[in-house]
């Protein structure tokens, strides 16, 4: 089950990507989400614009998140490679889980695909278990994208 994350559960939110990002550290991907992020500030800012959303068993347990933003994403606008399409979009930002729960990944987009016909993700070149769901899921490569540091990023997209 998926709904919007609400600021009373910004601990566990933040539990989750430390899991996750030790995860990420010690499975072939030492440099993605380091120095702190993502943070309690960012978090906070996706609950307070709509963005950030948590899934949960029937016990109410929230064992992932995701940010989940639609329109123009800035990052995206320039790519080495080339989008499929340029109709409005979603973006999947900050998906993390606990580590308790596989596919995670799967339901993050059968949801968003609810909301969304055209849906944008990225991650690091060495994330290449989300690379793999990705791919798993339908997203088909794009091209590299480029973070606001410069950092790159491989890009997806799936369009209905």
């Amino acid at each position: 089950m998926i709904r919007l994350a609400k600021k009373s559960e910004i601990e566990r939110l933040l539990e989750i990507y430390e899991s996750a990002k030790h995860f990420m550290h010690t499975h072939g991907n030492p440099n993605q989400w380091n120095m702190g992020y993502p943070d309690r500030e960012t978090l906070m800012s996706d609950i307070d614009l709509g963005h950030l959303y948590v899934q949960y068993d029937d016990s109410g347990y929230i064992y992932a998140c995701f940010a989940l933003i639609g329109g123009t994403d800035p990052t995206y606008e320039r790519i080495d490679g080339k989008w499929k399409s340029d109709t409005p979009y979603g973006t999947i930002h900050r998906i993390a889980g606990d580590g308790t729960r596989r596919g995670v990944f799967a339901e993050c987009t059968a949801f968003a695909r609810k909301m969304f016909n055209h849906l944008r993700v990225d991650t690091h070149k060495d994330n290449n278990p989300m690379q793999k769901a990705v791919k798993r899921d339908g997203f088909e490569y794009a091209g590299i994208i480029y973070l606001a540091d410069g950092s790159p990023r491989l890009a997806f997209e799936w369009v209905e």
